[in-house]
């Protein structure tokens, strides 16, 4: 028999043996999925399976909803929160991912293409497309495939994931979404959804409450590369969980970091030219020889200095007006100055006399530019003077001279990576000009940042309706020798307005604003991605110049209207109504002529005025010109009229589709307003790439922020079908035509893009007519310049005159005659007068010419007739002479001699020939045979003048 006690004891034993026998090594340990009251079992998992004799019994486990402190983790054997040791650390109920050598644990990237292909099969264009690991952030695609960064974690309460991004480039669509182990997407605000914009160079910060249970976390991207022109990626680091009911075990710091405290929870990079392994509780320094950076895991040897390890910067002027070059070397100093090969810090430059002071400002004794007050201008060369009466002075900023950096503009160094560069000037002066500096890598981003408290315009201009409240003016030069990229952008909007990659030419660039309002330009240099190669690759800013400055100085003086002599204030500028200029003479405002415009920043003098173009007319105001949908033309002595109201509303062109490289299908869609709406730019172009994270999917998302005010305007549309978005993405929209010149347009990119539209009648097209490009220009523009259009319609035909038919006559019937109009063919006019109605009029059954006809063919049938009688009487006289001379003649053939009674030359003859009887034709042609025969004869009775009978047998 045993006691209970002595039960108990061999019990204990027992386990002990068990023990023995598994090794902790062997085996951990894990909690079981929770139950319905929340409560759990501790297992003992072995790393091996199959390897161990015995395991731990389970043990009943801590509550679901125990977890440890920051800085602290569960122990698992004996299930009690244990602080992290130095040189590890712990969220507590958290996990954090700040270490990007390798896609994490957990992490899955994978790489879809959402369009199929012809016969439905999958493109196989993205396999080589993921999230890449750069160290301490993750990149995305640059490309158009869709890539998804996925991670799954089983939260056992609620909690939260944050992470930190860049996302500087609209032309990526990023998203951030969470769904359930049944892969449905979990309700999510637009806020926590859509990712926003970044600035170049600045990390923001995205937050996003998660429920307990399973949550699937994608960050997805999808690039829009239509304009062939590569994307910025969006960078990813630091992503941290809330939620983790426990953390079995502490992080150990990542090479190159350290915690020096045991129950941290966080690491510490390592200070410059110090260095620490994984899992480090400090950071052990460089050799004298050997330099690090900043959070560097190891030590690099120090090459010899050369002369892109130093710069030149100019001093400030001193009491003597005089400033000197000096060189310093790029910090932090890596190189070795004192071994074979390196070069040595240049001497300093000569003293020499200082730049003059920038427009608007005036030198003091101590060789200090100060700006001038209020109401007075200076050349930066002289002192500051009143205005002259009748004018005013022209505010702004005018930045020429570059000997200190102005008051109101700042230079700093950011990096993408968070290496340190703070401390370091992006910028340096230099003299007449500014430049960008050395930086702490070639991938720093420098800055140079402008800030503009508004504007105001003078009074001469107060008065106008136009848009153009101000205009910035700069200057640069850009030398390069990789892949640098200059960004010219308005921080208020966080937009970068115009970007140049690669060397640039000495050129000038203008920038209107069209809305008064506080703002900052920003210049930001970036050489490369790589680390201090391009340390000579600069961009050189020569000029900026900001017109209409509020509290900005002067320069120079403007005319400005006055007010007149009977007035309580006689000479004082007044502003002047819209459309009315100041006249040089007399310096009082006077209206423009009819069909002129006023330009945006000049109204002295009538030549302000500029006419419209053909075809064009101005608005009231005088701020713009617009085609009012009619007009005439006069060709070949007959003026043509031509309505084209039908073509006022905006129509749209749809061209495509095209294809990317990868087989993104996307259109190209233009928008064209071509006259009415007394000048109002009509076409609208969106861009919802980037606002569409802020707007509601299933909402009435058309008050796009983004978005190109024109006549004719262009969009890329990217169809929503196949790409796994709810609705078509629009993105680069541009305007083709902000200014309407007249029945022509033509230019350059250099100055600008321009369209020019046809418009061919062709009555059989409806009233709105049909938009067409040309087929060998598919895009609409073979340079990306000219962009040209043709428009068939029946609008596009002069409006019909009495020149465009003809009357018909009908036959006479019944004594009635109808006239009948019609248009002559083809028929190349609309609307106009209509044809005249049919009409009929009394008429005669036999036509006037018919009666002429009959008549005429009366008269010469007698007229024939009687000149046949007459030659047939005339014959036979002739037939009688020729008779007689034969009778006369003798027997031998001799003709008689002339008697006394023969005819003189001339004489007419008085005999008359009788027959004895009138014969009958019968009887005629009987006598002339007879005759011929010699038979007979004919007795022929001749009357002389003797009255002598002569019968002839």
């Amino acid at each position: 028999m045993f006691t209970p006690g002595l039960l108990l004891s061999s019990k204990q034993t027992e386990e002990q043996m068990h023990m023995a026998e598994t090794k902790m090594s062997d085996y951990y340990y894990e909690y079981t999925e929770c139950d319905s009251v929340g409560s759990r079992w501790r297992v003992a998992i072995p790393r091996i399976l199959g390897t161990c004799s015995a395991l731990p019994t389970p043990t009943r486990g801590t509550d679901c909803s125990f977890s440890c402190a920051a800085g602290e983790f569960l122990e698992m054997s004996a299930q009690q929160c244990t602080t992290c040791a130095a040189g590890s650390y712990s969220l507590g109920s958290g996990v954090r991912f700040d270490q990007w050598d390798t896609i994490p644990a957990g992490f899955t990237s994978l790489a879809t293409y959402m369009d199929p292909g012809p016969s439905g099969e999958e493109s196989q264009a993205c396999n080589s497309s993921s999230w890449t690991p750069q160290g301490v952030y993750l990149e995305s695609s640059r490309d158009e495939c869709t890539v998804s960064l996925v991670y799954a974690v089983h939260l056992e309460q609620q909690g939260s994931v944050s992470f930190s991004y860049q996302y500087p480039d609209n032309n990526i669509f990023f998203e951030f979404y969470v769904q359930n182990e049944q892969c449905q997407e979990m309700a999510q605000t637009d806020d926590q959804k859509w990712i926003k914009l970044t600035t170049n160079g600045e990390w923001d910060t995205h937050t996003v409450n998660l429920k307990s249970g399973t949550n699937i976390l994608y960050w997805r991207t999808t690039g829009i590369l239509v304009g062939g022109k590569m994307v910025k990626p969006v960078l990813l680091r630091n992503i941290q969980i809330e939620g983790v009911a426990y953390t079995s075990e502490c992080f150990p710091c990542r090479p190159g970091w350290f915690s020096s405290s045991p129950g941290s929870s966080s690491c510490q990079p390592c200070p410059r030219n110090t260095s620490s392994h994984k899992g480090a509780a400090s950071c052990t320094p460089c050799p004298d020889t050997q330099y690090s950076h900043e959070g560097w895991s190891q030590c690099k040897e120090r090459p010899p200095c050369s002369e892109k390890d130093y710069f030149q910067i100019h001093t400030a002027c001193d009491s003597e007006g005089k400033t000197q070059v000096m060189y310093r070397w790029v910090e932090p100093r890596i190189c070795e100055e004192n071994v074979t090969g390196a070069v040595a810090l240049p001497p300093t430059g000569e003293r020499e006399a200082c730049p003059p002071c920038n427009p608007g400002y005036y030198n003091t004794d101590d060789s200090t530019c100060f700006p001038c007050p209020p109401g007075t201008h200076s050349d930066g060369t002289s002192v500051c003077e009143e205005c002259p009466a009748g004018t005013e002075p022209v505010l702004g900023y005018e930045y020429k001279w570059w000997n200190v950096l102005p008051s109101n503009m700042k230079t700093s160094c950011f990096n993408v990576g968070n290496s340190k560069c703070d401390d370091m000037n992006g910028w340096e002066v230099a003299g007449d000009h500014i430049r960008s500096g050395a930086g702490g890598s070639d991938n720093d981003y420098l800055i140079l940042n402008l800030h503009v408290p508004g504007f105001k315009l003078p009074t001469s201009l107060a008065g106008m309706t136009g848009t153009e409240f101000g205009r910035i003016t700069f200057v640069f030069e850009t030398i390069c020798s990789a892949d640098c990229e200059l960004y010219f952008m308005m921080v208020k909007s966080t937009t970068v307005v115009e970007s140049w990659e690669g060397s640039k030419e000495r050129q000038s660039y203008t920038h209107i604003m069209t809305r008064n309002a506080s703002v900052s330009y920003t210049w930001a240099f970036q050489r490369t991605n790589q680390v201090r190669r391009y340390i000579s690759d600069v961009v050189i800013l020569y000029s900026v110049s900001v017109t209409n400055v509020q509290d900005g100085v002067a320069s120079a003086c403007r005319a400005c209207a006055l007010l007149s002599q009977s007035s309580q204030r006689p000479g004082s500028c007044i502003p002047c109504p819209a459309g009315f200029y100041i006249d040089r003479d007399t310096n009082r405002c006077q209206e423009c002529p009819p069909n002129t415009y006023l330009s945006g920043h000049h109204t002295y003098g009538e030549d302000a005025c500029l006419p419209c173009g053909p075809g064009s007319k101005s608005n009231k105001e005088h701020s713009r010109c617009y085609s009012d949908c009619s007009f005439s033309q006069t060709e070949h002595n007959r003026t043509l009229t031509f309505d084209l109201s039908s073509l006022s509303p905006v129509a749209s062109l749809t061209i495509g589709p095209s294809f990317t490289s990868k087989g993104t299908k996307y259109l190209h869609v233009f928008n064209v307003s071509l006259c009415g709406h007394q000048g109002k730019m009509a076409a609208v172009c969106t861009d919802n790439v980037t606002d569409i994270a802020n707007k509601d999917m299933g909402s009435d998302s058309t008050q796009f922020v983004n978005s190109v005010d024109s006549f004719i305007c262009q969009s890329t549309i990217i169809p929503a079908d196949g790409r796994g978005f709810r609705m078509a993405l629009a993105s680069q929209s541009i305007s083709l035509a902000d200014t309407f010149l007249g029945e022509m347009a033509t230019g350059s990119c250099q100055r600008g893009r321009s369209a020019v539209m046809t418009i061919r009648c062709n009555p059989e097209k409806t009233d709105r007519g049909k938009l067409t490009v040309p087929s060998a220009c598919p895009a609409g523009t073979c340079d990306g310049c000219t962009f040209h259009f043709l428009w068939e319609s029946g609008s596009a035909c002069p409006r019909c005159t009495q020149d465009d038919y003809h009357q018909i006559e009908g036959a006479c019937k019944g004594g009635v005659q109808e006239t009948l109009s019609v248009w002559n063919e083809p028929k190349l006019c609309i609307k106009g007068i209509s044809l005249t109605a049919k009409s009929s009029a009394p008429c005669e059954a036999i036509a006037l010419w018919l009666k002429v006809g009959v008549g005429g063919g009366a008269f010469l049938a007698v007229l024939l007739v009687s000149l046949t009688c007459y030659f047939w009487k005339k014959n036979k006289r002739l037939e009688y002479k020729y008779s007689r001379l034969v009778m006369s003649a003798n027997k031998e053939c001799e003709l008689p001699v002339a008697d006394s009674c023969a005819l003189a030359e001339g004489e007419e003859p008085e005999d008359d020939v009788v027959y004895s009887h009138k014969p009958s034709l019968l009887g005629k042609l009987r006598a002339i045979a007879n005759k011929r025969e010699g038979d007979s004869s004919e007795s022929v009775q001749l009357k002389s003048s003797q009255s002598e009978r002569w019968v002839w047998g």
